[in-house]
């Protein structure tokens, strides 16, 4: 039973084509993976399927009564309200029945015989419907779902308007999952997540009995919860049965028939041109050259999709830096209380480190507070001679409505025009994406103009928070082997072991001396 269907969808913003003429469908208990690369129109998909955003052309049907739950990497929660109060907010049409209910109770005691016989009939079905729900397990069902996630980490009871951005997607998503919606649509939901936090999302959709889509570019969860994947590139949607690796496998395969096919044709082509240039001119022979051209102008020419760029990253290293990097001496970090326990940390030149553990703990403040960015609650900090730092936020400042030429071009203004786009396409942007204003890119298209301020930049020393958010396949592998080549020094924050391992030298936990209790 086909649950959403999709026909003849196109779509596109001004002059760049996003979708044409794709189609899609959904079974009942589908774990559908929806792939591509950064810019290829993920999200914009699922904003059309949620009718967010309406198509230019095509059809949406979702089948009848089917109730739809969208986790959205741009999502936002009102101000004023505690997680507590959002996560409750889960099961508001229960508490808007236990409120009807309560009124007929109220208007009971005012009722003639007939109406009251008709009040407890109704009170009954909802009584019944209330416990059906587990309405009166509310609060542990919350209490429960909260600590898979962490958020009992950060509090229930504090304002989201506290919560960094990484906490509020954690709220959205908690709240999402206890709706237990008959479809579920995650856009990178992982992003935010820790190792540990991961592992309990991943045992839950492994166990989910309805239909979700999942935008992921961590492949190895992907993998573990997927049983079908929709492809998109150049315009295209399509269809694979099986996980990410038997994906690779068969794409691979079409690819290389699609490319064997393209020469095979190109071959005849050539040779039926040849043939009518050299015969077309002679009456014996223009009948024929007549026939073969008649081929060529209806022959259904293949061709092959445009190569898309792949990003080129290559930190440029500045001159060699004192042997200490970083020394902290009982340092204690935190905002309003104390994050961590007395610190005496020391990063070495050329020493690769992760900083690892729970979300909460306190990793960026401590990356913030050895920057200098933020103020110790007591001890020190002391930073080696002749650093010269590079520094990649998780949630970078505002950037204000510039094109993506002008936001380097700010940065690096001894740059020439054609430098600037060089430096951008190296990035793995084309054309249309560089001269776009920055704030309609995808996550992805962002993280890459903000790494080429980084690569352009001469440092001997990388910073990096949560680098791999919304970087595809493509840019996570070249991120991982440039900073494998970088000679410099490198702090690194990632909850992603497959993209750290192989890079670093040393791995600080910060839950060895965190003061949240874990």
């Amino acid at each position: 039973m086909s649950i959403l269907t999709v026909k003849n969808l196109t779509h596109g913003f001004g002059d760049r084509a996003i979708f044409n003429n794709v189609s899609f469908r959904m079974l009942k208990g589908e774990h559908i993976g929806l792939i591509g690369a950064n810019g290829e129109g993920k999200s914009t998909f699922m904003n059309i399927i949620t009718r967010k955003l309406a198509p230019d052309e095509g059809q949406i049907e979702w089948a009848k009564n089917v109730r739809v739950g969208y986790l959205d990497q741009h999502a936002v929660l009102e101000r004023g309200q505690t997680i507590r109060d959002v996560l409750r907010s889960a099961f508001q049409y229960l508490f808007n029945l236990e409120s009807e209910m309560n009124l007929m109770y109220e208007k009971m005691a005012d009722a003639s015989p007939e109406e009251l016989d008709q009040m407890l009939e109704e009170v009954g079905v909802i009584q019944e419907l209330l416990t059906h729900q587990d309405f009166y397990a509310i609060d542990p069902k919350v209490e429960e779902l909260a600590r898979g996630l962490g958020l009992n980490e950060i509090g229930l009871d504090r304002d989201v308007e506290d919560l960094s951005g990484g906490q509020r997607t954690k709220v959205l998503l908690a709240k999402l999952l206890l709706e237990k919606p008959d479809i579920l649509l995650l856009d990178e939901p992982t992003n935010y997540l820790d190792e540990q936090h991961i592992v309990w999302l991943k045992r839950y959709l492994q166990d989910y009995e309805n239909a979700f889509v999942l935008i992921s570019h961590d492949i190895p969860f992907l993998n573990s919860v997927i049983n079908i994947i929709y492809h998109m590139e150049n315009q295209d949607l399509n269809r694979y049965v099986g996980d990410y690796e038997n994906f690779q496998q068969v794409y691979e395969v079409k690819k290389q028939q699609l490319e064997s096919a393209y020469k095979r044709q190109q071959q005849e082509i050539a040779e039926l041109k040849d043939f009518v240039a050299r015969n077309k001119a002679r009456v014996s022979t223009r009948n024929m050259a007549m026939s073969r051209q008649k081929k060529l102008d209806n022959m259904d020419v293949i061709e092959l999709a445009k190569e898309k760029p792949k990003p080129v990253f290559n930190f440029l290293e500045s001159r060699t830096p004192s042997k200490t990097i970083i020394e902290t001496c009982d340092l204690v970090i935190g905002y309003d209380s104390p994050l961590s326990r007395p610190l005496n940390l020391r990063m070495e030149r050329g020493q690769k480190i992760a900083l690892v553990g729970a979300n909460g703990i306190g990793k960026t403040t401590l990356l913030k507070s050895l920057l200098g960015e933020l103020s110790a609650l007591s001890g020190e900090v002391v930073r080696g001679d002749y650093l010269e730092i590079g520094y990649f936020e998780q949630e970078p400042k505002q950037i204000p409505d510039r094109t993506c030429i002008e936001e380097v071009w700010q940065e690096f203004p001894h740059m020439g025009q054609a430098e600037v786009r060089a430096a951008l396409a190296k990035c793995g942007l084309t054309t249309k994406h560089i001269e776009s204003k920055v704030e309609v890119l995808s996550g992805g298209e962002k993280a890459k103009v903000r790494l080429c301020k980084l690569i352009n930049k001469p440092s001997n020393v990388l910073v990096f928070d949560e680098p791999t958010n919304h970087l595809d396949v493509d840019a996570k592998e070249e991120l991982k082997r440039a900073l494998m080549a970088y000679r410099g020094s490198i702090l690194l924050i990632s909850h992603e072991p497959d993209f750290y391992q192989d890079i670093v030298t040393d791995v600080w936990n910060g839950e060895s001396w965190t003061t949240k209790v874990l």
